[in-house]
């Protein structure tokens, strides 16, 4: 059995797409996963599977969803190690006093041809952003709600990406490591 993080996109999020965790733990359950451990309602699974493949497991989380609910979300996969690596190379770690701040966008893959240009143009003054290996790190002073820059990332990224607060980030590192 293999420690998986599982990232899902767009679920819970304005009355859409919705997934109790106690539904996606059986989910995850039924698919062989053991030790299944959610993290608040907007999709965050820490979880162990005899599957050794992080995208053939993504697959089956999401068809399984969809064939009972309906809907079949983003499901990143990553391992306990990749995340890791994201927390040890945050470039703003003078931002981790305001966690909620401090924000990474896990990418589902990598970005072709990032429009550099664009992200410049949507950053506010008191933003920061570096792209690094699978993850976009964004330092949002005022809050990712009002946030151009988190709001057009993903477009000018043009990978899909989910976002996470560094709070969850280490919440999920805490559970991962727990497993």
């Amino acid at each position: 059995m293999k420690t998986f993080i599982a990232l899902f996109r767009g679920i819970n999020v304005g009355g859409h797409h919705l997934l109790p965790m106690k539904a996606l733990t059986a989910i995850l359950q039924d698919l062989g996963a053991t030790g299944v451990t959610t993290y608040i309602q907007s999709g965050n699974a820490v979880l162990r599977s005899p599957s050794r493949n992080p995208d053939t497991l993504a697959k089956r989380i999401a068809a399984e969803i969809g064939k009972r609910h309906g809907f079949e979300p983003q499901v990143l996969i990553i391992e306990p190690q990749t995340l890791a690596r994201v927390v040890a190379g945050n470039p703003f770690a003078d931002a981790l006093g305001d966690p909620v701040t401090l924000h990474v966008g896990f990418l589902a893959g990598a970005p072709g041809n990032p429009d550099l240009a664009r992200l410049a143009s949507l950053k506010q003054d008191s933003e920061r952003y570096q792209l690094g290996e699978g993850v976009f790190y964004m330092h949002l002073p005022e809050g990712a709600g009002r946030s151009k820059l988190a709001a057009g990332a993903e477009k000018a990224l043009g990978v899909p990406m989910t976002g996470r607060n560094w709070k969850t980030v280490c919440k999920l590192m805490e559970l991962a490591n727990a497993c």
